[in-house]
């Protein structure tokens, strides 16, 4: 049917090999984001922000669903802390205060050493 939903377009298949093998590269773009915050580039900053963080939460999101289930919860405690520090720190930029944006992107340097370590 031509008006049928797609749901594969909302969330692309991808196997736990690739997610694994692309997560420390998408983990390098979201913190290249420093790059535009200290040139106070706003805007730019917010596109690239989002275009990673969409990789990198795709990623982490199809590990956590490979791990055992007892390992669930505190990945997923941990991948909603830092993607709830992208967003602030979206929100931030957005705001133009750079030092709210600088204490989200320390928060995000943590939040992702933090989950890289246990995934």
């Amino acid at each position: 049917m031509a008006y049928g939903l797609d749901l594969r377009m909302v969330a692309p298949e991808q196997t736990l090999e690739e997610a694994e093998s692309e997560v420390e590269n998408h983990a390098k773009a979201l913190l290249q984001v420093k790059d535009l915050i200290d040139s106070k580039s706003w805007r730019e900053a917010q596109k690239e922000l989002r275009k990673s963080s969409a990789l990198l939460k795709q990623d982490i999101y199809t590990i956590i669903q490979g791990k055992p289930g007892i390992q669930r919860p505190q990945l997923r405690k941990l991948y909603s802390n830092l993607f709830n520090n992208v967003t602030k720190l979206d929100y931030a930029a957005r705001e133009e205060d750079s030092s709210r944006v600088s204490q989200c992107y320390h928060n995000i340097v943590l939040a992702l050493n933090d989950i890289l370590s246990k995934l």
